[in-house]
Formats: C-alpha cells, structure tokens, sequence
C-alpha cells in the first residue's frame, strides 16, 4: 500500500526515514517544504498539497503541532478525510485533545475512510534508536493492518486502548502529565541537594540505578544537571500546550489536578522568560 506522511519536525523527520529505510514509497508533505529535502534525496517523493498527498495514499501518518494543525490537514475538501482512498487509514501521532479525536474520527467515517488516534511517546533520539512506544485506539482491524508500520516507523512497543479514538489521546495526555511532574520534582530535588551541600550527580545517579531507573528520570536528570537546553528535543511551548490540553480535560471531565495548575504556573513563567524554544526541562531554571 502506499504510504503518505505529513509533518516533518524534530520526531516527524526520523519517525518517516525509519519507513524510507524500511522499503515503502512514501509521499511526503510539509508546510516547510525545505524540510522534505533530506527525504527526497533517500528517495521520498514530495507532495505540493495535502490532497495530492491523500489522493495517492492507502496509509497517511501525520505528526503535526496541535488541535489546529491536525484540523487543517484533515478537514475541508482539501483535506485528508475527503481526498484520502476509500477505506484508507488516517494514523494520526500528534497529542491533541480526546474530543478532536473523536469529532476527526466521526469525520473520517462521512468520507468512508478510518482513524486512528496514535501519539507517539519518546524523544527523536528514540525515534532513530526504534524505542519509541505508540498509544493507539481506534477499529481492531486497522490498528492491526498499521501495526508492522509502526513497528518498521521505530516501535519498540504498541500499547492498545481499545476501540474508542479518544482513548490513545487521554493516555498521552496522563502520560505527559507525568513526565513533566518528574522533570519538575527533579529540578527541585536537585537543586535542594545542591543547596544543602551533597553531590547532585552522585544523588541522581543513585536513583536513577535504583527507585527511578527510567528514562524519563535518566535523561531528564542528566539534562537538568548539566543545564543543556539546546537544542530541544522537545520544546517547552510544546510542553506548555500539553498542560493545557490536560487542564482542559481535566475540566472536561471534573478531574482534580493541583500539581497540573502548578505545573501550568511554571511554565507559563518560563514563556514569559523567552524559554519557549528551550527543551521543557528548562522549567529547571526558574528554581534559581
């Protein structure tokens, strides 16, 4: 089947090179086009529009910034629901809000074509070790066709949600929710360490080989540690916007989420200081 991919930033590029490698023609679309270049030279073959891409493919992925982003290559009679293969497949990777999902979905079905909610979990350096983990929800049969896709896209693992396409959605935005209270519980703890006279790295470096051998913790620390913000391998505006997606489902739904307006505090700080292209770790410097 033929294999489109749309959104060629920092985890998008490696995430559609691992495919290239893997054997597939793969059309490809950015709103940069510059950024297709590198593909197009291992033998990507670029698209001037969403619909020629979507008119010529069985399979599209797409990893782009937000709700909007997502909206705007999927809806309209440009879009990929509408010019997408009957019976195609939309993988979408970006983390956006469960009711999106649900309303693309919906859409996709009018043009009888199919969704499938993938956010993808793990850093561009994952991307190109294939560690990353993919969260999908949507119809089993699809999720199926997709899954040696995902696997040859970098998936060390496939984590299932069941049949609803806002499922994959909620559990990235619990899952980043996560990440971000780790990176700010380290910065804190770190910084307290230091303060109190002991040796951070020493400290870190007992956790993350005993309680918090994780990565999130190994390579958030090591960041923090070392200060090294650039170039980010995810950017703090990006990690803002995911706080706010989990407080708007957090309303949504009458969740409780102190640390997550915390959380949003924080970074909103760290916006105003001109950190929004820095990696979200940096959150980290507010503590000085």
């Amino acid at each position: 089947m033929k294999t489109g991919f749309i959104g060629l930033g920092n985890l998008g590029t490696p995430i559609a090179e691992n495919l290239l490698n893997a054997g597939h023609q793969l059309f490809v679309f950015n709103r940069t086009s510059a950024k297709a270049e590198p593909l197009v030279k291992k033998g990507a073959l670029q698209c001037k529009s969403v619909k020629e891409l979507a008119s010529e493919c069985d399979i599209i992925f797409s990893i782009v910034s937000d709700d909007a982003a997502l909206k705007e290559i999927t809806e309209g009679p440009g879009g990929i629901a509408a010019c997408l293969k009957k019976e195609g497949i939309h993988v979408a990777m970006s983390t956006i809000l469960p009711a999106t999902a649900k309303e693309l979905s919906a859409l996709h079905k009018k043009h009888h074509n199919h969704y499938i909610a993938c956010p993808v979990m793990g850093r561009p350096e994952a991307a190109r070790e294939k560690k990353l983990n993919f969260l999908v929800s949507g119809e089993k049969k699809f999720i199926d066709i997709i899954k040696p896709y995902l696997i040859q896209a970098g998936g060390a693992g496939i984590w299932e949600f069941g049949e609803e396409p806002a499922a994959a959605n909620t559990a990235k935005l619990c899952s980043n929710f996560m990440i971000i209270s780790a990176i700010e519980s380290m910065a804190e703890g770190i910084q307290l360490a230091k303060k109190s006279g002991i040796d951070a790295y020493a400290w870190m470096n007992m956790l993350t080989h005993t309680l918090f051998s994780a990565p999130a913790f190994i390579n958030y620390g090591k960041i923090i540690l070392e200060e090294k913000y650039i170039p980010a391998s995810f950017k703090l505006k990006l990690g803002f916007k995911d706080v706010n997606l989990v407080l708007s489902q957090a309303s949504e739904v009458k969740a409780k989420m102190p640390v997550g307006e915390v959380l949003h505090k924080q970074l909103a700080k760290s916006m105003e200081n001109g950190k929004g292209e820095y990696d979200w770790a940096a959150v980290a410097d507010l503590l000085k």
